[in-house]
């Protein structure tokens, strides 16, 4: 009877002691009010390439993501916007920077694609968010 006591008092308390402690989660700073900006763009910029919006998503890029993409390549990513949705999680970052998990969602040929990724924005200045890293 003693040792079925010990064997689901050690089963009981083996979550609390499994975990990692060398990599506390990270908790976000809700407090934030740039996170909220973040969000908005990156959800905006998600819109443009679900509705194949060019010149809405354009407005949203920043320098980086403008000086190492060609048009072509940048129309190409908005384009054939037919039956497209997207899925963003909870963001990471801090103050000024911003990474938010995406899934793109997509058909092709009545079969639906799932792509996983992120979307980075920075702060452009005067909570004025913009694209650091497409999806």
């Amino acid at each position: 009877m003693k040792i079925r006591l010990a064997v689901c008092l050690l089963l009981a308390t083996v979550p609390l002691w499994a975990r990692s402690h060398s990599h506390p989660a990270k908790l976000e700073n809700t407090s934030d009010p740039g996170y909220v900006y973040a969000l908005t763009a990156a959800n905006h910029f998600l819109h443009a390439w679900q509705t194949g919006d060019v010149e809405a998503g354009m407005v949203l890029l920043g320098d980086r993501v403008r000086r190492s993409q060609s048009a072509d390549n940048l129309e190409q990513f908005f384009a054939n916007a037919a039956n497209r949705a997207f899925e963003i999680a909870r963001g990471r970052g801090y103050k000024g920077r911003y990474s938010f998990p995406v899934v793109l969602v997509s058909t092709e040929r009545s079969h639906v694609t799932r792509r996983s990724s992120e979307i980075i924005l920075v702060d452009a200045g005067k909570n004025d968010w913009v694209v650091d890293k497409l999806p």
